[in-house]
């Protein structure tokens, strides 16, 4: 009942924002961060580092996907130097630390660590990369959040079938071991695998994300049941083996959306689609029972024996699984970027899929302005609707924003990537002021341009550009990047009179971090 009176609050916010063009609510107390509160930026390692081959490094998916250049990347570009951070992480610690980030999110490429995919040989040269980064953020004030998998899981073992496998829970658990061992007296909080149901939908279902498979209704189920099984694998090793001593916290990360109803009360669809993307990863862990929620197995079931398939395509948890999985963060990470519209109906881009079984279809609202990324709807308010909701279906548990962000095609002077982060970084400080969500922290995706992994170079998220052309891989401080500098330094979001007047005595003439 709480969340349904959430959800009835977040439908009425967000039509009187419709209405009226702003939210009217503003007070000056409900702009300070809290204490404490960590802002940090975020990036993916295959789509920063580069030196895909240095050193012993084995092949990624991405690195395989990409090398193919049969036109699934945008102009068959590559992460093969990308931004090269490999090389330049130093100065990037600089920029961070120049910037006033408290913590840097990043990841680590599974295949640079151990790059036969197995522990049978650990890479020293790729450990010592990472202990260098992370020496060098803690030396410069800058806590390091790590995400132990971000997409980019050794060819060798998607050979052998990837997520599909259920060997792959074991290889995972062998993995994080070594990254626990190895970096776990520096770092505090990990997360063991980004954006679980994203990932699975696109590589497994639509094909457009390495390793590129189209197994629709099938791959994608498969998936989510293997990394459930080894994000609660990666959680109960850390508990078990290095928690006492190491003393830190391991949470799973959700890729979530505001889902508003297109006709006004149709709550089912509403429900229905956060069960199909939120509840589809976050109840085996966080419900009261655990396991799959019980429409999607209902639903799942009935359409395959519609389709006629012997049993579900759902995989079915055994009892001890359900068990081990459920309780298994010690925090939500949370990667928002949009909101959706939602209508009865059947979405009819592949049958059998996760899409067409839920019997939901989604849509817009046309007024939404759209980023580069045409999937990327400015609806600031859905942010705060999206922490209530998860909040009051959860029990208010400790949350960070893990990923937060506006493309566009590369300019420096991003006023369009100003005015999103200002106006969703304003909703999220009312869900903490005004409803009392428990918010911990807030990163910007991305700190730099990076491989946009199928869109290539073209769709742009960085508050640093980076000149792709340049061998030296230049980066420029874009606007945004002085906005939030100023944010960093006041701790506090001016209103957006204050903070035009602030913009217009910044310069935006183009600064290389050589000056640094």
């Amino acid at each position: 009942m709480l969340a349904l009176a959430f959800l009835k609050s977040c439908i009425l916010l967000i039509l009187v924002v419709s209405a009226n063009g702003e939210f009217t609510e503003e007070n000056e107390e409900y702009l300070t961060f809290p204490a404490n509160f960590l802002l940090g930026a975020t990036t993916g390692a295959y789509q920063i580092e580069g030196a895909w081959n240095v050193s012993d490094k084995g092949e990624s998916i991405w690195d395989r996907f990409c090398h193919l250049q049969d036109g699934s990347v945008f102009k068959n570009q590559t992460g093969d130097v990308a931004a090269d951070s490999y090389h330049k992480y130093k100065e990037d610690v600089a920029l961070l630390k120049k910037l006033g980030f408290d913590s840097y999110r990043f990841s680590l490429s599974w295949s640079r660590i151990l790059p036969t995919g197995f522990s049978n040989k650990v890479s020293s040269d790729g450990v010592k990369y990472y202990n260098d980064l992370i020496d060098e953020l803690l030396a410069n004030g800058i806590e390091p959040f790590v995400t132990l998998y971000h997409w980019d899981h050794p060819q060798v073992l998607e050979d052998a079938g990837g997520w599909l496998n259920s060997e792959m829970v074991d290889w995972f658990s062998d993995y994080v071991r070594v990254v626990y061992r190895e970096f776990g007296t520096k770092v505090k909080r990990f997360i063991p695998i980004n954006e679980p149901m994203t990932m699975c939908r696109l590589s497994y279902s639509y094909g457009t994300h390495a390793p590129g498979k189209t197994l629709h209704g099938i791959g994608e189920y498969l998936c989510i049941h293997n990394m459930l099984k080894a994000h609660a694998r990666a959680y109960r090793i850390y508990h078990e083996e290095f928690k006492p001593a190491q003393n830190g916290e391991v949470g799973f990360q959700l890729t979530s959306y505001a889902y508003l109803p297109k006709t006004p009360g149709d709550n089912a669809s509403v429900n229905t689609a956060y069960t199909f993307y939120g509840g589809w990863t976050l109840n085996p862990i966080y419900g009261r029972e655990g396991d799959y929620p019980e429409e999607m197995k209902s639903k799942v079931a009935a359409k395959s024996k519609q389709q006629g398939y012997a049993r579900s395509r759902l995989p079915e948890f055994e009892p001890h699984w359900i068990e081990y999985i459920k309780g298994t963060s010690d925090f939500l990470a949370i990667n928002h970027y949009t909101s959706r519209l939602v209508e009865p109906g059947d979405a009819n881009y592949f049958i059998p899929s996760h899409d067409n079984d839920q019997g939901v279809k989604y849509s817009s609202v046309p007024s939404w302005k759209t980023a580069a990324s045409s999937w990327l709807k400015v609806v600031p308010e859905g942010i705060r609707c999206v922490l209530r909701d998860l909040s009051s279906r959860y029990g208010n548990p400790p949350i960070y924003i893990t990923e937060n962000g506006f493309s566009d095609y590369g300019t420096v002077n991003d006023t369009d990537r100003i005015d999103y982060f200002r106006a969703y970084l304003r909703e999220m400080l009312k869900a903490i002021h005004v409803d009392g969500i428990n918010v911990k922290g807030y990163y910007v995706w991305s700190f730099l341009d990076n491989f946009e992994w199928n869109e290539g170079y073209r769709e742009r998220f960085g508050i640093i550009h980076v000149d792709f052309d340049d061998p030296k891989r230049r980066r420029t401080l874009k606007q945004s990047a002085r906005w939030w500098q100023d944010l960093l330094a006041s701790r506090k979001l001016r209103s957006s009179r204050k903070s035009e007047r602030r913009m217009k005595m910044i310069s935006v003439h183009v600064e290389y971090t050589s000056e640094i």
